[in-house]
């Protein structure tokens, strides 16, 4: 039942995340060239994953309050991630963050603890790409190749590239 569980979540926020993206891009052509959220055998780095998306997400949208829950969410499905101490502060100082820059500066320090635990996880299916922001000096994780930065938003939105991809 536990295991239903986390994974009906684990579909859920793969969905909402997904859904999030669809809404953004505009076009029926964008949408279909979206890949599949990619799966973890570690459900619980799946879970956390997946609310960094959420996090990235809200971050690309500009969405400062959307940021800060995303952020309360990611700390919760990191509390049972095993070695997720430091992304654990990460996440907490984001969470914490007065201001949306503020927000996105303490962004880099969690892609970059984030970026280590998936490294560390196994996938059981689809790629995770590590885009970089050289105005921004700042990585991410994303489920596209398509660059959408959160560092700027739409300010800048395209401005990145993707340095590797996680298979």
């Amino acid at each position: 039942m536990k295991k239903s569980m986390l994974m009906f979540g684990l579909a859920l926020v793969s969905f909402s995340a997904s859904a999030q993206h669809d809404h953004a891009s505009g076009t029926a052509e964008k949408a279909t060239s979206k890949q599949m959220a990619p799966m973890f055998e570690d459900q619980n780095i799946g879970l956390a994953y997946g609310a960094y998306i959420q996090l990235k997400e809200a971050l690309v949208a500009s969405e400062s309050k959307s940021a800060t829950t995303a952020a309360a969410g990611l700390q919760k499905s990191l509390a049972a991630v095993d070695n997720s101490k430091s992304a654990l502060a990460e996440a907490a100082k984001v969470a914490k963050a007065a201001t949306l820059d503020d927000q996105r500066k303490a962004f880099v320090g969690l892609s970059n603890e984030m970026t280590a635990l998936v490294k560390g996880a196994k996938l059981s299916m689809g790629t995770i790409y590590l885009d970089y922001c050289p105005m921004a000096k700042g990585s991410w994780l994303s489920n596209d190749k398509e660059i959408k930065n959160p560092y700027y938003g739409s300010k800048m939105l395209s401005c990145g590239s993707v340095k590797e991809t996680i298979e």
